[in-house]
């Protein structure tokens, strides 16, 4: 196929006849991937799209403006040459069932060997998903060994403490219908939501309805891996399991208001012991700040907590939330499975979440959970005791009892300082 030197013409998505003949149809979860074919949502031939947005989510707007100061080529295509994956994943069966997976592209990993014919006719077709490894290091794997909960064996936990893992970086790529079967809404419905939401932004969701993908502004989703990733996909090896959306201030940070980040460290603790009894372990890290609600929104809510009459107490934590945001939570868990089919899992043994939704979302998708796991009590912090006491009472996982509405209201965190 010709390449083309890109254009300073600005094409309209609202143009009409924008159908062309280089564009190949997509057949999501079709058979193989050459029947299937490559999700192309490259720029430097426009006529040979067939998805809305582009690779890279929300960094796409920082390519822009490098583009726009002269600092990045337009026509540039990477050099996949020794980018492929270090190890082996898929295809599995959920690879081609187009009910399983609806929010990610689970041919877009190592495009340049799946659809290698379609390299050699010129098309530019990028990856969407990109596996690597590396070593972790962690204060809190440090501690457990320090207190033997942990042992340094020299391959999953090598003699300097480090922990070694695969890791896999998945880019959202949505298929449109089967996010709207799995929403039970009318694909129109939530194409015209999803336009109306981001200021008129993507005009396709509307004007090219044979466009039946879209890559988000949104970010990435990573997993974490710890021992053999091909254990993953066996049901007769161990899996322990977390789930976990992004919380940048506990995560890296370290704030103490919530527990997220020591449920963060305990999983992957759990997962590292498990990887040494000859199973394997994984997180799932979502990009899903407050709730899918954003960091701003979410210190909104903090202030409004700690300044609240009657102080930050378990008895008006999810109240807080909705009087500024409208709602307790934004997120949907229904999509949250997707990454998990990716890897081939049918079965965990061991998941770490106190949250019903994510249970329920996991089970839903045909995955089988042995044994729940919820947070150790001696690593919530003080500050947090109100966050986890609210759940506890609000229905979520918990072996513990739960306190009534008057024991809620004597659980308080820090005034604002």
């Amino acid at each position: 196929m010709k390449t083309q030197e890109r254009s300073s013409h600005v094409i309209l998505a609202t143009h009409a006849n924008l159908r062309y003949p280089e564009s190949p149809e997509l057949n999501w979860g079709d058979s193989s991937p050459d029947s299937r074919r490559p999700v192309i949502a490259s720029q430097t031939n426009p006529r040979a799209r067939n998805a809305i947005g582009t690779h890279s989510g929300s960094y796409t707007v920082y390519r822009a403006l490098s583009i726009a100061s002269g600092k990045f080529p337009t026509t540039h295509r990477p050099d996949l040459h020794n980018t492929e994956s270090p190890v082996k994943i898929g295809p599995y069966p959920a690879w081609l069932d187009p009910t399983k997976i609806v929010t990610l592209d689970p041919w877009g990993l190592d495009p340049k060997i799946h659809f290698s014919s379609w390299f050699e006719r010129g098309y530019d077709v990028r990856p969407s998903i990109a596996v690597t490894q590396a070593h972790l290091q962690i204060p809190e794997i440090h501690e457990a060994i320090h207190a033997g909960r942990l042992k340094t064996d020299g391959k999953i936990i090598k003699e300097n403490k480090d922990i070694k893992v695969t890791k896999v970086a998945i880019e959202p790529v949505w298929y449109l219908p089967g996010m709207a079967r799995r929403l039970r809404v009318d694909e129109g419905v939530l194409r015209r939501t999803l336009f109306n939401e981001a200021g008129g932004m993507y005009p396709e969701l509307i004007t090219r309805p044979d466009l039946k993908v879209w890559l988000p502004p949104i970010g990435s989703t990573t997993v974490y891996i710890f021992g053999n990733p091909e254990e993953l996909a066996n049901p007769a090896a161990e899996l322990t399991c977390r789930v976990h959306d992004e919380c940048n201030g506990s995560d890296v940070f370290g704030s103490d208001i919530c527990t997220c980040r020591p449920y963060l460290m305990y999983g992957i603790e759990d997962a590292a012991r498990t990887a040494q009894r000859g199973g394997v372990g994984i997180i799932a890290y979502y990009r899903k700040e407050g709730r899918a609600l954003g960091e701003v929104t979410k210190f909104l809510v903090y202030n409004a907590r700690k300044r609240q009459e009657g102080g930050d107490t378990a008895a008006t934590y999810f109240k807080r939330t909705e009087c500024v945001a409208g709602v307790e939570d934004a997120r949907f868990q229904e999509f949250m499975p997707d990454c998990l089919h990716f890897l081939g899992i049918t079965k965990i043994d061991h998941l770490h979440s106190m949250s019903n939704m994510k249970y329920n979302a996991i089970v839903g998708s045909g995955i089988q959970v042995i044994n729940r796991v919820s947070i150790p009590e001696e690593l919530i912090p003080a500050d947090a005791s109100v966050e986890i006491e609210a759940k506890k009472a609000a229905g979520y996982f918990t072996t513990d009892e739960k306190k009534d509405v008057e024991e809620l209201k004597n659980v308080k965190g820090r005034p604002i300082e």
